[in-house]
């Protein structure tokens, strides 16, 4: 890896301006480009108006470009098996082919998955009628755990405490009204009560290494209240008793790597393990609440910035099937994401609200501002063009330190309607 590779990187949401800012300080990465991207991306990578699911126009713009590394950040384009046509013209692409994807792309096969290979996870039941949800429904106690197949870009999860609200949401989910296609086969599994984390693994099919813990919250409003959301704030390490990452290596990592060898599957890129640790009186259980294919959002941006190590090298190398040595990331410091959204996210909202602050001069030291629903306006003025608008980090030695920096940075950043949450980490305290 002598010669530096130009790269690609698809997506243009916060977890991509998050992954463009780490390869940009690599000693292995060349010119970065970025398809769609966003305001915040372009000011350090090329940006071209391509959408990321659109096989031939992606491998068009990595011929013309000279790109042979490809990081993918979405999921779509890796459930349409944009990584099989990228490798299938030799190009070196960070991300799982379809049949990897299907981890993400389908929890039922996830958790088939998981129950072939013996890997932990809450007991469940398949559905594909309203017969099979109330027979499933019948089995278990509330809060009742209801999961979309599909795709739901964050929102398929369902908590309902009463069986009637239970089976109301399943019909809407079973006739296609709430989720379309996503919705008509469901998962109901029992609800495991909890410390719920994250842990990102970069692997290359056979090692792999495990990024620094994190959590994240889903729900809009302080105090975990409101509807789900794609994520509202997020931080990295969590504390954990010191035998849980080993364990989680050990009892989920490589039985999936395992898995996917004997089902024939290769995949190189990274592997997010949503897991639940479950205190049964002397035992710590770890169970997975399900897998993603792809960096999370907004674990990412809390996540790569306590980096030590070069990291365009450790995704460069898992897509070339080489990657080595240990199955722990070096990593160090605190990091803290305030994602600012607009108001009535994740509901309707409206667009087009200028943002002032974000070139703060006096903002903290190590504080990013990592663009997300951003556009430029007719006057080139930044403005707010979705619901998670900004994810906001701040860095520093411990946890208060960086919840106070990022905090600090926030404080500087206004647009109309915006909305985040105080109490991000408040489970740490």
């Amino acid at each position: 890896m002598g010669e530096k590779n130009d790269a690609l990187v698809l997506g243009g949401g916060g977890r991509e301006h998050a992954i463009v800012h780490a390869l940009s300080k690599s000693n292995v990465i060349g010119k970065i480009h970025c398809a769609p991207g966003n305001p915040g991306i372009a000011e350090l990578a090329r940006i071209h108006d391509a959408d990321p699911c659109d096989a031939e126009v992606i491998l068009a713009l990595c011929e013309k470009n000279g790109i042979r590394f490809v990081l993918i950040g979405p999921e779509a384009p890796l459930v349409v098996g944009l990584s099989d046509t990228l490798r299938g013209a030799g190009i070196k692409v960070f991300g799982p082919g379809a049949e990897g994807a299907r981890l993400e792309g389908s929890k039922a096969f996830a958790k088939g998955f998981m129950k072939r290979h013996g890997i932990p996870t809450a007991p469940f039941d398949v559905c594909h009628s309203e017969d099979g949800c109330a027979a499933a429904l019948a089995k278990r106690k509330p809060p009742f755990v209801i999961k979309a197949d599909g795709l739901a870009a964050g929102k398929g999860v369902f908590l309902p405490d009463d069986a009637g609200e239970a089976m109301k949401i399943c019909r809407g989910l079973l006739s296609g009204e709430t989720l379309g296609e996503s919705g008509r086969t469901l998962i109901i599994e029992d609800y495991l009560p909890g410390y719920e984390l994250t842990v990102l693994a970069v692997t290359d099919g056979k090692s792999f290494r495990l990024l620094p813990p994190s959590r994240d919250h889903k729900r809009v409003y302080d105090g975990d209240k409101g509807p789900n959301t794609g994520g509202m704030g997020s931080y990295s390490p969590v504390r954990l008793p010191v035998c849980i990452p080993q364990r989680t290596a050990d009892e989920v990592m490589r039985p999936t790597l395992s898995g996917l060898a004997s089902e024939g599957i290769e995949y190189r890129g990274v592997i997010y393990m949503g897991l639940m640790l479950i205190e049964t009186g002397d035992e710590t259980k770890i169970s997975v609440v399900e897998y993603n294919v792809r960096f999370g959002d907004p674990e990412t941006q809390s996540v790569l910035p306590l980096l030590r190590e070069d990291f365009g090298r450790l995704a460069l190398s898992a897509a070339e099937g080489a990657l080595r040595g240990r199955s722990e990331a070096e990593y160090g410091g605190h990091a803290f994401c305030v994602v600012m959204a607009s108001g009535g996210y994740p509901g309707k909202f409206r667009k087009g609200m200028v943002i002032s602050g974000l070139g703060d001069e006096s903002a903290p030291a190590g504080t990013f501002v990592y663009h997300a629903g951003t556009a430029k306006n007719d006057e080139g003025e930044i403005v707010t063009s979705g619901g998670r608008v900004l994810s906001v980090v701040g860095t520093g030695d411990d946890f208060a330190a960086a919840r106070k920096n990022a905090y600090a940075r926030v404080a500087g950043i206004t647009f109309g309607d915006m909305h985040y949450r105080r109490d991000i980490g408040w489970s740490e305290e």
